[in-house]
């Protein structure tokens, strides 16, 4: 599989350049396959992409039948199935026209979130691993916290996830960005959540100096007290 980044990148040489599926794939280190696929999932009329004759054409309609009745179904049995109804190719190549055929899920429909400047900051802890301090081997923890409206993100590395680290993560990050967001948003970490039934919440001692305003899927949302 490739990345949006990619796929962005087949359309704009298709498009704009007038690059040739052939060119693309070559430029790009992809198989010609994927970019004919990437074109058809735009929407291009197959009339305009050169297809040449494959082997496997004999089989793409059992490959359509029996995708379609078992669409999670392996390339590697579907190979041993055509294989045995004379398909002469090899596995590797079988692969990809599979995932040309595969049915694919359908796409899911997301809202997008808007926030205004200083109305919302989104907090977790992330962690790195661990860390050879002298001779003990400490855990490397990562508070970080996100401006929702300009993305702007602050980082600072603690050897403990521990309420104080939480706290001086908060106050420094504050210190960082010079203000103090209207609302923080926690995505379930211990450190601010203690446990959750349904929109029950029970908050951790020093969260509950804020008061809370809603709470999502996403996990809870303080606001000022």
């Amino acid at each position: 599989m490739i990345g949006r980044d990619r796929e962005a990148e087949i359309l704009r040489l298709y498009h704009a350049e007038k690059w040739r599926v052939g060119t693309i794939a070559t430029q790009l280190d992809l198989h010609h396959s994927t970019v004919r696929r990437v074109l058809a999932q735009a929407g291009l009329d197959a009339g305009r992409v050169s297809v040449r004759p494959s082997m496997a054409d004999l089989y793409v309609p059992f490959l359509e039948e029996t995708l379609k009745q078992y669409p999670r179904l392996r390339a590697s049995r579907l190979f041993e199935m055509v294989k045995a109804r004379g398909y002469p190719g090899k596995p590797d190549h079988f692969r990809t026209i599979v995932a040309r055929y595969r049915p694919r899920a359908p796409a899911e429909a997301y809202v997008r979130v808007r926030t205004l400047p200083g109305e919302q900051g989104q907090v977790d802890w992330g962690h790195f691993g661990k860390i050879r301090i002298g001779l003990a081997l400490r855990v490397l923890w990562a508070f970080v916290m996100v401006l929702s409206w300009c993305r702007q993100i602050f980082l600072r590395f603690y050897l403990s996830a521990a309420m104080p680290s939480f706290l001086r993560g908060h106050v420094e990050a504050f210190d960082f960005f010079g203000g103090v967001p209207r609302v923080l948003l926690y995505d379930n970490l211990k450190s601010a959540v203690i446990e959750r039934a349904g929109d029950a919440i029970r908050f951790h001692f020093a969260a509950r100096q804020n008061r809370p305003t809603s709470a999502d899927e996403n996990g809870p949302t303080l606001g000022p007290a």
